[in-house]
């Protein structure tokens, strides 16, 4: 795996990258749609490509549960078990364990937990997640970390920070005893914890900066915490981390969050707000969100958004789409996904394009000034 940088903006750590992969290229600063259980919710790989997805993202902890490990690598890896043939991102199932799971026991060994399905009994530990992302075959896999809630006191956000050291030795010692299961080459990028406090963010970044070949995720933000504190450890993260590799931040965000990540130095994104906001009815357009369930939109025959390219836009109205999220016609679904998914898509290939062309200030401002995110 390899990491270019092309061009950097001059007046912000804002860049343009390109990241080499088994599977194909990926354009920087790119956002990841979110495939939790092997699937971009209600949509299919081609139609993900038609939005310009270049990486999608799965998870350890669903996919471990079901359909199970040893299902997906007899299909020959998740690639091949679901029809997507370009890169892939896994999670390493760290945070689903503290959010989702009833979480018995934690210790520097690893997690006891409760199924979130049936209640059913498991042990993950950093080798247990790196077995199974070595099953899944991801391109780039995600080291097994500590996760610390927002409401976190400053002596557990210092344990997790501990532990992920600790536990990241066992990833890399385990990759190094196991090679990829479908001759492929799997990076694993090192997270960063240490929640809003810049002495614990510097410490866990030089602990984790040895184990970074080709990449570094920042964890433990946009889980409660205020946005300018999270801006501030993105911050500090620019300062602290290579420069050479791709930063991702995980689980953000908002358009705005997106791009002032980018300008602060951010590569890679992930987050289920494009998705998960669509099949609620809320759409994202240049000019602000529209929430298509509304009375107003009842006899609006005009697009989502006329500036947009994306099939929804192009084919269907306001009006239509609005008849079938009232009849709850999974088509509404459907459609409004493709949508926000282009949103985002086409953002960050805005963003690459004026990183290029050096007004990338000037339009972030603008666009931010014009977009309303009430």
């Amino acid at each position: 795996m390899k990491f270019n940088v092309l061009k950097t903006d001059v007046d912000s750590s804002a860049r343009t990258g390109i990241l080499k992969t088994d599977h194909g290229e990926i354009q920087t600063p790119i956002f990841m749609p979110v495939g939790t259980h092997g699937a971009v919710k209600t949509v299919t790989p081609s139609e993900l490509k038609s939005v310009k997805a270049q990486i999608i993202l799965g998870n350890t902890y669903h996919l471990y549960l079901r359909p199970g490990t040893e299902l997906i690598n007899t299909a020959g890896g998740l690639h091949d078990f679901m029809g997507w043939d370009s890169p892939i991102l896994t999670d390493s199932g760290g945070f689903q364990v503290f959010s989702l799971a009833r979480l018995n026991k934690i210790t520097d060994e690893g997690v006891e937990f409760q199924s979130h399905l049936d209640g059913s009994r498991h042990y993950l530990t950093p080798e247990k997640s790196m077995e199974i992302q070595r099953n899944l075959g991801a391109d780039i896999i995600m080291a097994f970390d500590e996760c610390p809630p927002s409401d976190a006191d400053t002596n557990n956000i210092r344990n997790a920070v501990n532990r992920t050291k600790i536990w990241i030795e066992r990833c890399k010692q385990y990759l190094n005893e196991n090679p990829s299961v479908y001759n492929l080459e799997q990076n694993m990028f090192p997270i960063v914890q240490g929640g809003v406090s810049s002495e614990l963010r510097k410490r866990s970044a030089e602990d984790m900066i040895p184990y970074a070949k080709c990449g570094m995720a920042i964890g433990g933000l946009a889980v409660g915490e205020e946005k300018p504190a999270m801006f501030e450890m993105i911050e500090l993260m620019d300062e602290l981390l290579p420069k050479e590799q791709p930063r991702y931040l995980m689980g953000v965000g908002t358009p705005s969050d997106l791009i002032q990540a980018v300008n602060r130095g951010v590569d890679m994104f992930d987050c289920v707000i494009p998705t998960r906001n669509a099949r609620n009815g809320q759409l994202f357009t240049s000019f602000g969100k529209v929430n298509i369930r509304n009375e107003k939109y009842k006899s609006d025959f005009n697009p989502i958004d006329k500036n947009c390219m994306c099939e929804t836009c192009q084919n269907f109205t306001r009006s239509y789409l609005r008849h079938l999220f009232n009849i709850k016609e999974v088509l509404g679904l459907r459609l409004a996904t493709i949508h926000n998914l282009y949103y985002y898509l086409n953002l960050m290939e805005l963003m690459r394009s004026h990183i290029q062309k050096g007004d990338f200030q000037k339009w972030s401002h603008q666009y931010l000034n014009n977009f309303n995110e009430e």
